[in-house]
């Protein structure tokens, strides 16, 4: 009987074990399919410069360090570190276990490699400047690096959320042109398994991913140009997640169909949307001009109108959310009477009577490029239009496909722009501003320069003490800002909407996509099956 009794508790427990296995083994699988109005352009970390290639591209590859959901910074590929010599050394141990998705192993080379790469004068990143604060660069051993830097730099641990390249794949490569920016070989949760121009991206988990096989087997990235394209996609269930404008937030994902199967996001954005000008040009030289066409652009009615409220107006180089930003320095009020007395004062004025201003006999006309798709910039670039020509300014607007303009802007072939900046968590505006990052190809593509700026980024950098660094940051911010290389217009809301399928979603201050490894969808929601194995 005891024996009978026994027996009948082992096959309750072995089925008890086998439904548990099968439960599990039922949360693998299924796709998500992402709409984008932007196509990447290359993938390999140095050079993903545009949201596009950062988005693809952080799939793919790993840092040695990242962000948490609360925005700290933890182990990626490195499982720990040691800071010595107020901040001057960095010791980075090494996982051992991860391998390349070639099935090469990860090492120290890799991380060298890397580093080189970032330095190297003839590869057009425009990332070099935090690793150029590197005095030397060392392998200790296969899971040991270590970096000594010049002087204590304030972002040097975060500036390793860069994505590591396999060096045996592109040590005899040149990275600008390497085939593999279109089939890149990573370490991450995702390997590149199709791309078709113009239409997809077709991402499929990596079984041999280091942290363990990620739950969604597929990312399927259309891009779509159209945002109404892209949301009748949404509405006939093409799409689980896409980035909403402010009207489809407010008005038309309300209805029972959107309430039923998706859940909509809004948080604050680390990022804001500006008209900057080409400080190269003649037009744009004088500090008066750029002062009187902020105060010309009626930046709170942009707000109101094209962001219907889900957003705030800039009040310079960082988010209200990032503790460098002086939230005491108040946005330039809109008062097109002291714009026109700025330009007067700037010798614009409308000499022959024909309603535009001019200077020397050249009339003050110029064109804003801005890109295909975002419906918020081109509707801002309308109203600054108009705006604008209340005073005797003339603007053209042309708007262009996303990797064409991102051509002309790096070339510096522009006059002004409508674009945003997503910024990192750790406020370094260095690269954005300081004046060795002009060239083409950086992100002072504005041309700005000023030595007191570049002075205090310098200090900044080299400041640990967050109070003494955000006074200087601040400092930083009210130079720019009454400098205005930028208008700076407005911090839009990030606002988003996601299929309810997916489990595990956890927004939090680094948005929602920070765990996306470990999202999920019950095996009876799944809509995309795939042969896979947990």
């Amino acid at each position: 009987m005891e024996k009978g009794r026994i027996a009948f508790l082992f096959i309750v427990f072995y089925l008890l074990i086998s439904i548990n296995l099968t439960a599990k083994a039922q949360d693998y699988g299924d796709a998500i399919v992402l709409g984008s109005i932007g196509e990447p352009k290359r993938l390999l970390p140095l050079l993903a410069s545009d949201s596009a290639s950062a988005t693809i591209s952080g799939f793919i590859f790993n840092g040695l360090v990242r962000y948490d959901g609360d925005l700290n910074i933890v182990g990626d590929l490195a499982e720990s570190w040691e800071i010595k010599d107020n901040g001057k050394i960095i010791i980075f141990h090494l996982r051992k276990d991860v391998r390349w998705q070639d099935g090469h192993p990860f090492t120290a080379d890799d991380v060298i490699f890397t580093y080189k790469k970032l330095i190297d004068p003839n590869v057009a990143t425009p990332y070099s400047g935090d690793y150029e604060l590197i005095e030397k660069a060392e392998k200790i051993d296969d899971y040991t690096v270590k970096f000594t830097y010049k002087h204590p730099f304030a972002s040097a641990l975060s500036s390793w959320t860069m994505g590591i390249l396999p060096k045996h794949l592109l040590e005899k490569e040149d990275l600008n042109t390497t085939n593999y920016n279109r089939h890149p070989i990573g370490t991450g949760p995702y390997i590149l398994e199709k791309w078709e121009t113009g239409r997809m991206i077709v991402l499929k988990a990596n079984s041999r991913y280091f942290r363990g096989k990620p739950h969604i087997a597929r990312i399927i990235y259309r891009i779509i140009p159209d945002p109404s394209t892209m949301f009748l996609e949404l509405q006939s269930g093409n799409l689980d997640y896409m980035g909403l404008t402010p009207f489809q937030y407010k008005r038309q994902t309300n209805a029972p169909f959107f309430q039923k199967n998706f859940r909509k996001l809004r948080y604050p954005s680390f990022g804001y949307t500006y008209l900057g000008y080409n400080l190269r040009l003649p037009l744009f030289k004088d500090k008066r001009v750029r002062q009187a066409l902020t105060y010309a652009i009626d930046r709170k009615l942009i707000v109101d109108v094209v962001l219907l409220g889900l957003g705030t107006v800039s009040n310079g180089i960082f988010p209200p959310s990032s503790w460098a930003c002086d939230i005491s320095l108040k946005p330039y009020p809109y008062q097109p009477s002291k714009a026109q007395k700025l330009l007067k004062e700037a010798g614009w004025t409308d000499s022959d009577g024909d309603g535009i201003l001019d200077k020397n006999g050249k009339p003050f006309i110029f064109t804003i490029l801005t890109n295909q798709g975002n419906l918020q910039r081109i509707a801002t670039a309308e109203i600054i239009q108009y705006q604008l020509s209340q005073i005797g300014i003339k603007v053209k607007i042309r708007v262009l496909e996303w990797q064409a303009l991102l051509r002309r802007i790096m070339e510096q072939n522009f006059q002004a722009v409508i674009l945003g900046w997503a910024l990192g968590y750790d406020p370094d505006p260095y690269d954005i501003w300081h004046s060795s990052k002009t060239k083409p190809g950086s992100f002072n593509f504005v041309g700005y320069k000023n030595p007191e700026v570049d002075r205090l980024l310098e200090e900044a950098r080299k400041t640990l003490v967050r109070k003494r660094r955000a006074k200087l940051l601040k400092k930083i911010q009210r130079i720019i800002y009454d400098d205005q290389p930028y208008t700076f217009l407005y911090v839009p809301d990030s606002l988003s909407i996601l299929h309810k399928r997916f489990q595990n979603v956890k927004p939090k201050r680094a948005g929602i996509w920070y765990n996306f490894e470990e999202w999920y969808v019950p095996r009876k929601l799944q809509r995309y099956h795939f042969e896979v194995q947990p």
